[in-house]
Parts: C-alpha cells; structure tokens; sequence
C-alpha cells in the first residue's frame, strides 16, 4: 500500500538551548514570522500566515548541548521556497549578514544550500525543478546528484 501522492510534511519542532538565539536565525535571517508564544519555553513561526511551520522549544532545559557528531538523530530540514528568486533572496540575506553556509549543492531534481541553526541543527534552503527537467534512467527512476551549486548563477536571479 503506498502513501496518498499530496501528504506532505507539515511542520518541524525543534528543541533548542535558547530562544532569543533561535529567532535571530529563523526570523531575522531567514525571515519566519512569529504566529504565537507556548508560554515563555515555545514559540512558533510562519511563512505565509500558516498555523507553523517550525516550533522552537526549551522544554528539555534551557542551555542544552547539540548531539555529539556520529550520533543517530535529524541531519537536517529542509524548507522548500517556491521560486529559484526567492531562494536568491534568502542567500543573499546570509551572504550579507556574514553568517556561513556549510554547502550549496546541484542534486539534479533542486538547487540547495546548506546551513547549520545556532544548536548546530542541519537546515538546507532549496528549490525544486520543473519535472520535466529531472533525469530520469532506463528503469523510470529518477537520478539525484551532488554537484556544486553556482552561488554566482543563482544571485544573478537578483538582477
């Protein structure tokens, strides 16, 4: 039996050693709204007006420490935007705060950038291609690569 084609994934809540911290990334930087506070230990934020779209909380205690590297857990999350523009805008948003990327990668089927949140938790930022741009091998499936991204291709979208 195979999942409904349109589920999607609808929200990522994230446990974090502080808040303030938290929302210099994803609302300052990347630019989430702030939809409401769970008290003084949980906020959620938007894109759009939506109900949220990540959770940040302390609820394990406030100062907690990342997972060692090697360890099972979420590698990354990834937000989808919805034009090549837009993800422009947001990397651009990151060139000029200074803030560092860890990768931009070309995976065929989308563009990505990737960055890590102040807990050292894994984000990548991308669009999607059209469909009809992905390859697809002898079989009917399609094939992902990992080539560098062209930062320099994707910021001329600004132009």
């Amino acid at each position: 039996m195979n999942i409904h084609p349109e589920v999607k994934i609808g929200h990522v809540h994230l446990t974090v050693s502080d808040l303030e911290r938290s929302l210099v990334f994803y609302r300052d930087l990347l630019g989430f709204e702030i939809t409401t506070w769970y008290g003084d230990s949980a906020v959620f934020l938007s894109a759009g007006g939506y109900h949220h779209h990540i959770g940040l909380n302390t609820w394990k205690g406030k100062g907690a420490t990342p997972p060692p590297v090697s360890h099972t857990g979420l590698y990354h999350f990834a937000i989808l935007y919805p034009t090549r523009i837009e993800l422009a805008k947001v990397l651009k948003r990151i060139i000029d705060a200074g803030y560092p990327l860890t990768g931009a990668s070309d995976h065929g089927v989308s563009e990505a950038i990737y960055l890590t949140d102040p807990d050292d938790i894994g984000v990548e930022l991308y669009v999607d291609r059209p469909k009809e741009e992905w390859t697809v091998d002898n079989d009917g499936k399609m094939e992902m690569v990992t080539k560098p991204l062209d930062v320099y291709d994707l910021l001329k979208e600004l132009d």
